[in-house]
């Protein structure tokens, strides 16, 4: 198995009838990879997979893969609140061909923590695939204690990884103390990559590599190197700049972002929406031109 060190959690483009684009989605993960992503997460929250279709799904990822290189893993996100469901879209994927499958914490219900056992454990067992846990309580309203975490990969044999996205340094320091070596933990937070490298993480699940690909890729390769000095310098010069991408409900931000950039990727669906008050991204356009260097305004399509 490929695991990547850089996930990036991809937004789905939307054409001016709002339906899914494929041709800016292949596109958009052809660079992606080329500015330093070494793994693709479609239909994730990230990429509105609560507002796409079985058939956007599949179109979606077709469109991504066959725009990657063969060696660039290509997983899809098949949670839901309803483990039917999640059954049914995680049976579809491994059809389809993905390397793999993101599993988000039931939202809304709030199941408790042997139920949560129960929930993934099935979906696991259902196919054969790598199954990645995405625990982000902030979204569902419910933590995958690292006990629970434990006591699912005891009964599902590829459960392999994690994207921990609580926000809580002292969850992943315990989910990374627990947990067995196989199993790969991924911070689910571009603000906490550095904190969580610094406890033993693998990599992350990113939303910022959609447009600061390459100084992520330069911490990690500083860290990785030993050269702790440079990767805590720029993990201190890009945390703004993660904090903003998320000022606002993701992704708004960041498809604002990659639209300044040149990618025509300036539209949500409902019931998420662009503010009326442009003004909202002065600060995130400010950031992003510090980070890149470049004028946003004549900026092209990368």
């Amino acid at each position: 198995m490929n695991w990547p060190h850089i996930f990036t959690a991809m937004i789905t483009p939307f054409d001016q009838n709002g339906a899914v684009d494929t041709d800016t989605a292949g596109r958009l993960a052809n660079s992606l990879v080329n500015h330093g992503s070494d793994g693709i997460m479609v239909a994730g929250t990230t990429g509105e997979s609560p507002t796409l279709s079985d058939e956007e799904r599949r179109s979606l990822f077709y469109a991504v893969k066959s725009h990657v290189p063969d060696h660039i893993p290509v997983w899809v996100g098949t949670g839901s609140n309803d483990t039917r469901q999640a059954l049914s879209w995680t049976r579809q994927a491994e059809s389809w061909g993905a390397d793999g499958v993101l599993v988000v914490t039931p939202y809304y219900n709030k199941p408790p923590q042997y139920a949560l056992v129960q929930h993934f454990s099935e979906i696991a067992k259902a196919t054969q695939l790598p199954v990645m846990l995405y625990n982000v309580p902030g979204r569902t309203g419910t933590n995958v204690e690292p006990e629970t975490v434990l006591r699912i990969i005891d009964q599902a044999a590829n459960l392999l990884a994690v994207k921990e996205a609580s926000g809580n340094i002292g969850q992943i320091a315990h989910l990374l103390d627990q947990v067995p070596d196989h199993v790969k933990i991924y911070s689910g937070d571009d603000a906490l990559f550095y904190p969580s490298l610094a406890l033993g993480a693998h990599g992350v699940v990113s939303v910022a590599s959609h447009v600061i690909a390459e100084p992520l890729v330069e911490m990690l390769s500083a860290w990785q190197t030993g050269d702790i000095a440079r990767a805590q310098a720029l993990h201190r010069t890009l945390l703004p700049l993660f904090e903003e991408l998320f000022r606002l409900t993701n992704p708004i931000p960041v498809k604002w972002a990659l639209a300044q950039l040149g990618w025509p990727v300036d539209s949500v669906r409902l019931p998420l929406a662009f503010p009326d008050d442009p003004r909202v991204f002065d600060r995130l356009g400010h950031l992003l031109t510090q980070a890149l260097g470049l004028d946003l305004s004549a900026a092209k399509v990368g």
